[in-house]
């Protein structure tokens, strides 16, 4: 069976059992403590904290998702892997035990033919918590299971918690007899490998304290209703449905697999450490293809970073297994071709996908040259030192800074007859895994803070805005949090957060800065609003200062935004719109949004390119934005179902979480975007759109800057001024200026070279009086001295080496000079081969002047180069290289 038969059979069953049919989520993780979706109920997870109440008694869905901490165990297990589906079946104080057991039952053992996955029961083991006797009960008595074929497992394999304070259960798991060739019999309990978990049933029933690790917290009491999680591996089920050994086997990842084999001449099934590499590069490939498709764009921080090294390992990997050239886009199009079956976007939305990932596969091919140039210059290092262990510390440098995996520097460090301090370098890489742990552990106490705004939630519902309409309405403080704590007044001078049942205040999202203004009350208090958020979804919050009087919860009041920024920024959201759509027909599809910001007057655009947008694409972009505005069109909002809104072409920006609901901005027939954000009425309010640039933010992302209005106007203005000066300046027509400013930069450009000859061979006039001035120091011709302050290292150096050639006869001699440039002195010191017979070394003799100039310097045993901090030390240092040459001769 197929891995999208056995998603289609998933969400057929439950929904035709009454279930509302819940699409995936993005990977981009909704959630501030999370980078990535590693769970299929991370989507629900409002719904069972209490934050949202839910829509639906009970939902079904098959959720995309990343997990990456057991990432260097990709390709060596049989069932660990970084993307996955999970299929989940959700009840919200609906059913319970007896109802999820019965489902999960029926559709693993329904015969294929009638729509089930045909399972045989005798095959299925089942795992319950030590002491949830009613689960074992209903598997023994209702579904019939035989005891001998039920374990009670403990708290850390049965046991389910979100890891903070919060809902808690005891778990059930039904696990499938791969048979006798994977290992002893004894059910899960004694072999997990044959045993093999496929679907987890949380009974999410009591409320757990705070706690470390997964046993070490303790059980408060039970949930106000007892609701119904669980997650069924699509994998690991295609895994034994298909008949194969491993995940990787399976339909989805195996024809990646062959790509490989086919691109590098590798037989999968030949060795044990060509077959881990080859399912690496499986598994990751695919990974990186689904985060690419959910808007993830590689980078050094964040999820971006997770993205680059899983894509670099699957490069490195296809390299260790002898691929020399790119490989991504013959990887990349059967992962597309296969997953394009369960996911459709990715075939729509190929091109943008392609682009991302070969952009980083030419920049990691890169760095991968830049970092074999670092490892052959350590090596080299440590070889003139005689060492024959390369540090810890420059193979964490080249993995960390270069991308440079750990096994590539070993073999490459091996050729080269070393070996490498793997002690040290794994003792960096835990150093900075603790502290991504400890950054990760403090993230997930994000819960703690929100329960005041929660219970607001609770007791009034959702604030209901509205902005799109008016810019001022009555309404009634229902929710008041003075520096950062509830209480039932707050004084003038206060640092207060204000809920309100109703506000005409936008919260900031979707890329739009906040409304400012004002809240008054009845009885005359006054609220200073700076910033409005959303901290729970739902509650608008408006943080602010209370100015005058008291304000106390239930009090009447009347909010007001500032009319003239909210039009500022209204003006600047609709010409991110503009933009967006203006980029997008000069790009193609590729220039996908990427983030924004639209604030007063102004606004920056981010989205997908491979390259700098070329300053004549740019002006087009501009002039085309700019002739929308002339025509006047309208501008118009409308909320429809989320697949209305998709049949009717209207754009999506990636990362975004959308509802059933969505709404949908049309600029007349040029734009059509999901938006939350408000807009002006027509685009002739705008007035004027300026483009001030375009800039690399990260690879495969460009951020364009723009103007709108009267800033817009205002730039113009002062850039005319500044091109009526320079005409006056230049005597010219201001069509002229490029033409002539190039003329004169030119001018000037020679004029410098002239004076830069001039200077260098009066530098080079003195070499003659040096070279006969040289002292006889114990039979070595030593010409020191210094030069005219100014004179640049080059110069110099051709100085030295002019003087050196002029001492003739056969004579040892060294010549050392100094100079002070930029108020830094500098020395360089030459010998010839008499000199460095009798141990006249350049190097030695620079690094003793360097040190006394205090600083340091190099070079070859024939010619050095030093400098230091010290100007004042010259004559010092001078006469420690006088007195090295007499020691030595």
């Amino acid at each position: 069976m197929e891995s999208a038969e056995i998603r289609r059979r998933w969400l057929r069953f439950f929904e035709e059992r009454g279930h509302t049919v819940v699409p995936s989520a993005s990977l981009i993780a909704d959630d501030p403590t999370l980078l990535l979706v590693p769970a299929g109920m991370v989507p629900f997870k409002p719904y069972f904290l209490g934050e949202v109440k839910p829509p639906f008694p009970r939902a079904t869905s098959v959720q995309k998702c990343v997990r990456t901490p057991d990432i260097e165990e990709v390709g060596k297990t049989t069932r660990h892997g970084t993307f996955f589906q999970m299929c989940g079946n959700f009840s919200f104080g609906d059913y319970f035990k007896e109802g999820a057991i019965k489902y999960a039952w029926e559709l693993l053992t329904t015969p294929v033919a009638d729509g089930g996955y045909g399972l045989e029961p005798e095959k299925l083991w089942i795992t319950v918590y030590l002491d949830d006797d009613e689960a074992e009960r209903i598997w023994r008595e209702v579904i019939g299971v035989p005891a001998q074929r039920i374990q009670r497992l403990g708290k850390k394999e049965n046991y389910w918690s979100m890891g903070v304070p919060g809902p808690c259960g005891p778990c059930s798991e039904i696990n499938y007899d791969r048979g006798p060739e994977f290992g002893i019999e004894g059910g899960p309990a004694v072999n997990d490998e044959r045993y093999v978990e496929i679907w987890n049933l949380v009974f999410m029933q009591y409320e757990r304290g705070a706690g470390e690790g997964k046993e070490d917290f303790p059980i408060l009491g039970d949930l106000p209703s007892q609701n119904i999680d669980t997650g069924l591996g699509l994998e690991r089920l295609a895994m034994i449905l298909q008949g194969v050994q491993n995940m990787y086997e399976t339909d989805t990842l195996r024809v990646v697999i062959d790509k490989a084999t086919e691109l590098t001449g590798v037989r999968y099934g030949a060795a044990q450490g060509t077959d881990v590499a080859l399912r690496v590069v499986a598994d990751h490939m695919r990974t990186s293809t689904m985060l690419i498709g959910d808007g993830v764009t590689p980078g050094n921080e964040g999820r971006g970073y997770v993205l680059r090294r899983i894509m670099r390992r699957a490069i490195r990997n296809m390299r260790l297994l002898g691929a020399t050239g790119p490989v991504v886009a013959e990887l990349l199009d059967v992962v597309i071709r296969t997953m394009g079956q369960q996911y459709p976007e990715l075939l729509s939305d190929r091109g943008r996908i392609e682009t991302v990932a070969l952009a980083e596969e030419a920049a990691f091919l890169k760095a991968l040259k830049g970092g074999t140039n670092i490892l052959d210059t350590a090596v080299t290092e440590t070889k003139s030192a005689g060492g024959t262990v390369l540090s810890g510390d420059k193979a964490f440098l080249l993995h960390d800074t270069w991308g440079f995996p750990i096994d590539l520097t070993l073999e490459m460090a091996a050729e080269q007859g070393l070996s490498v301090d793997e002690d040290g370098f794994r003792r960096l890489m835990k150093e900075q895994r603790d502290r991504a742990k400890a950054d990760a552990k403090a993230k997930k106490t994000g819960h703690a803070d929100l329960s005041a705004y929660r219970e607001v939630a609770d007791a009034v519902g959702e604030t209901e805005f509205t902005g799109y309409t008016l810019t001022e309405n009555e309404s009634t403080v229902v929710g008041l949090l003075v520096d950062g704590v509830p209480s039932p007044a707050a004084s003038e001078g206060d640092e207060v957060e204000v809920v309100l049942d109703r506000t005409p205040f936008y919260a900031e999202g979707g890329g739009q800065l906040a409304d400012q203004g004002r809240i008054k009350l009845d009885n005359g208090a006054v609220i200073e609003v700076r910033d409005v958020q959303k901290p729970v979804p739902g509650v608008n919050v408006h943080k602010g200062v209370v100015q005058v009087g008291e304000v106390t919860v239930g009090a009447s009041a009347y909010a007001v935004i500032d009319v003239r920024r909210r039009r500022a920024i209204a003006r600047a959201h609709s010409a991110t719109h503009l933009t967006h759509q203006a980029l997008r027909d000069a790009l193609g599809p590729t220039a996908a949004q990427a983030g924004s910001e639209n604030s007063p007057g102004r606004f920056r655009f981010d989205f997908g390119s491979p390259a700098a947008v070329p300053g004549s694409v740019l002006t087009d972009v501009e002039q085309r934005i700019n002739e929308v505005l002339s025509h006047e069109l309208d501008v118009h909002a409308e909320v429809m179902s989320l697949d209305e809104a998709k049949k009717a072409g209207a754009i999506a920006e990636f990362g975004e979480k959308y509802g059933e609901r969505v709404r949908v901005v049309t600029i007349g027939d040029f734009s059509k975007e999901l938006c939350g954000g408000t807009h002006v009425a027509n685009t002739a309010q705008l007035g004027l759109v300026k483009l001030l640039g375009e800039s690399s933010i990260g690879s495969g992302v460009r951020r364009v800057e723009a103007l709108v209005g009267a800033d817009a106007y205002n730039f113009l203005a002062k850039e005319h001024t500044v091109v009526a000066q320079l005409t006056e300046l230049v005597k010219g027509r201001p069509e002229e200026l490029p033409e002539k400013i190039s003329g004169m930069l030119a001018k000037l450009k020679d004029a410098e070279k002239e004076i830069e000859r001039f200077r260098a061979e009066k530098v080079l006039q003195a070499a003659a009086g040096l070279a006969e001035g040289a002292k006889d120091v114990h039979g070595v011709a030593l010409a020191i001295g210094r030069v005219p302050d100014g004179t640049g290292a080059d110069d110099l150096r051709k100085l030295v080496l002019d003087v050196r050639g002029r001492i003739q006869g056969g004579r040892a001699a060294v010549v050392a000079l100094f100079t002070v440039a930029g108020g830094r002195p500098l020395t360089v010191i030459a010998t010839n081969e008499a000199a460095r017979e009798r141990g006249l070394k350049a190097g030695d003799l620079v690094r003793t002047a360097a040190k006394t100039l205090g600083g340091g310097g190099g070079g070859k045993p024939d010619v050095a180069q030093g400098g230091g901090q010290n100007a004042d030390a010259l004559d010092e240092a001078m006469a420690a290289v006088e007195r090295l040459v007499a020691e030595a001769a």
